[in-house]
């Protein structure tokens, strides 16, 4: 399926809208009608004493990633929020890109559910998994397929 957005229009809007997540300078890899696979490029500050990835650096990319993926199916509304995330670390990243690949599960007129698997660059194995719903203003409900 098409995304509704152009990945140029998703940067965009993490710049201008979300400037926290704007400056992490994430890169879209890949992007569908319902998943995406974003790229957030190593920077010395992401690391935590004994040279991991911090935690909230890899929420906030899988929470980007959510937000992608949810925009990709309703167009670019910005007011699509996240009501809730739960993520699992599952192994320590290493210094490193580290790459975000999420997609929907079940997209409602008002709710959409997502996970995001999480991978230092070039290791196959994940290093965290991470669950979220989004809540849509009920204005921009999803249009029905079929």
């Amino acid at each position: 399926m098409a995304s509704r957005v152009t990945p140029e229009e998703l940067e965009r809007i993490a710049i201008d809208k979300v400037p926290f997540m704007g400056q992490l300078g994430t890169r879209i890899e890949q992007l569908d009608g319902g998943s995406v696979r974003v790229r957030l490029p190593f920077h010395q500050d992401f690391l935590r004493p004994g040279g991991t990835v911090q935690g909230p650096v890899l929420m906030g990319l899988a929470d980007l990633a959510m937000y992608y993926v949810v925009l990709s199916l309703i167009g670019p509304v910005e007011l699509a929020l996240t009501i809730n995330l739960n993520c699992n670390f599952l192994r320590r990243p290493p210094p490193g890109d580290v790459i975000a690949e999420g997609r929907i599960l079940k997209l409602g007129k008002r709710l959409a559910v997502g996970e995001v698997a999480l991978y230092s660059d070039g290791d196959p194995e994940m290093v965290a998994h991470v669950t979220a719903t989004y809540s849509i203003p009920p204005d921009h409900a999803p249009p029905l397929v079929g």
